[in-house]
């Protein structure tokens, strides 16, 4: 990059003293500033995103070099396409040529610096450290998401909506389950601090310091927490996972060891206090702490899950279905992930699942929630909602997007969107924050969970809907309980047809 640079620059007087060296740096500190995987730049222009986003990197780069001030102006002027009139049509596509390979680069170095380092070394809540996400960055409001999703059916409504790929950090239903850590911080705390007191004789000492750190402690409590299996059957072989997964993470935190130069006693020390965590023979007083704690976040793990799928199904996009996350997926990165998936089980599941609702599909879903471990509570789920896309299809490809206020009591706790096309009107009503709302066992259903809490329906729409996750007709006018679109499955997909 540097040498393109430096041949561009020399045919100009402003740039022909450039050196080498300074060139270097400067595109070094573009690179490394750069807040995002790349720019889309084109030899037919720059958008106003990209051309806000390059101006506030030189601004920083200036500050952070201001020895460079020249270098910084002339990458600059290049990455806007800021042509001189003077320039021959050989010389202009030099400049595009330039901008191309500078995109080329950040978006792996990015990967590198922060999929692959960052998001393994800043472990304040897992669930954050995603593919493209932002481990600073806690949630959004509400009318941002909102906003959001309006946008993308402008502008993006073919784009996949996806929770799981190949290449995600963790399991969707485990950073659903990490979720529910952000609204018990308190709890959460204290958890911590209890079980790290009872395993401080199972960490290593080296010179004085303990192994593993605390920050490598606190990582595998928040993994323990979030890809815990549901079946005991799974303890065994989740013990050797969660081994082999620690030795990736902190090879890829590059703090303590790397691929590159691996501390064979770091890394020992490290699956050594797991062994011994997770051994009941050993760490017997731990595992009675710990499983109770985990089970509850489990559970309202579980209706994050449920609500996560109704949404993507359901939101601008096409929802994309990854491998396995038909039921729990409790994976961890790469290679985990990309284990056998048992699809002849899945197939048995589905089966009996749809002869079940032809005939008694208010008893199927009592069955399913009544032993919801198992992950068919979320294919029946992925199923309807597929099935209402298939019968609704221009609905869900090109509705409009409409927020739906929501009120009462519990107002703070549904996210509720219609999707509108000609005659037809879905609702997807969604829960969430069911901490404070629910008791671990419970089901967040009827009018004793919700109360008052309801929503304004979009004008126009018929009085007469239908809840096509559990066939329940409806009767609203103006508003609509939440409590009654919530009686009996724990979220909610609603449409009616104006005569």
């Amino acid at each position: 990059l540097a040498l393109l640079l430096k041949n561009v620059s020399s045919k100009y007087r402003y740039g022909n003293d450039f050196t080498l060296n300074g060139l270097k740096r400067a595109i070094a500190e573009v690179l490394t500033l750069f807040p995002i995987y790349r720019t889309y730049i084109t030899p037919d222009g720059i958008g106003e995103s990209d051309r806000a986003t390059i101006q506030e990197v030189i601004r920083q780069a200036k500050e952070q070099v201001p020895l460079l001030q020249n270098e910084l102006n002339f990458i600059e002027k290049l990455m806007l396409l800021e042509f001189d009139n003077s320039l021959t049509q050989t010389e202009r596509e030099q400049w595009i040529y330039f901008v191309l390979r500078m995109q080329q680069y950040s978006g792996p170095l990015m990967a590198k610096g922060v999929e692959d380092t960052t998001l393994y070394v800043y472990n304040r809540l897992l669930s954050l450290n995603e593919v493209g996400g932002n481990p600073g960055h806690f949630g959004i409001e509400l009318a941002k998401f909102h906003a959001f999703n309006k946008q993308h059916q402008v502008t993006w409504p073919h784009t996949m909506n996806t929770t799981a790929t190949h290449d995600t950090k963790r399991g969707e239903d485990v950073r659903a389950r990490l979720n529910v850590l952000s609204e018990i911080p308190d709890k959460w705390d204290q958890q911590v601090n209890t079980w790290s007191a009872m395993n401080r004789g199972h960490r290593s000492d080296r010179h004085g310091f303990a192994i593993p750190d605390r920050n490598d402690e606190y990582f595998l409590y928040q993994t323990l927490v979030g890809a815990f299996p549901f079946a005991e059957h799974e303890h065994t072989s989740f013990v050797e996972r969660v081994k082999d997964y620690i030795i990736k993470a902190i090879r890829e935190a590059k703090v303590h060891t790397a691929w590159l130069r691996p501390d064979s006693e770091y890394e020992e020390a490290c699956t050594s206090f797991i062994e011994k965590v997770l051994d009941p023979a050993i760490s017997g007083e731990f595992l009675d702490a710990f499983r109770p704690f985990q089970q509850r976040i489990a559970e309202y793990g579980i209706f994050n899950s449920l609500s996560q799928t109704l949404l993507k199904i359901t939101a601008p996009g096409v929802p994309d279905v990854y491998q396995g996350t038909e039921l729990w997926e409790l994976s961890l990165v790469d290679p985990d992930n990309r284990r056998p998936v048992d699809f002849e089980q899945r197939r048995t599941y589905l089966s009996a699942i749809r002869e079940q609702a032809k005939t008694d599909i208010l008893g199927l879903i009592q069955e399913l929630l009544n032993d919801k471990t198992d992950g068919r509570i979320k294919l029946f789920l992925t199923a309807q909602l597929l099935q209402a896309r298939t019968n609704y299809v221009s609905l869900f490809q090109d509705g409009d997007y409409l927020p739906l206020e929501v009120q009462g009591t519990y107002a703070n706790h549904i996210i509720a969107f219609a999707r509108r096309e000609g005659n037809q009107t879905a609702i997807a009503i969604a829960p969430r924050f069911l901490t404070s709302l629910i008791q671990p066992g419970d089901n967040p259903l009827g009018e004793s969970v919700w109360q008052d809490t309801h929503l304004q329906l979009p004008p126009g729409t018929s009085p007469t809907w239908k809840n096509v996750l559990t066939q329940q007709p409806l009767q609203a006018t103006e508003t609509l309980s939440i409590a009654t679109a919530l009686t009996h499955f724990p979220v909610a997909l609603l449409i009616s047809t104006a005569e």
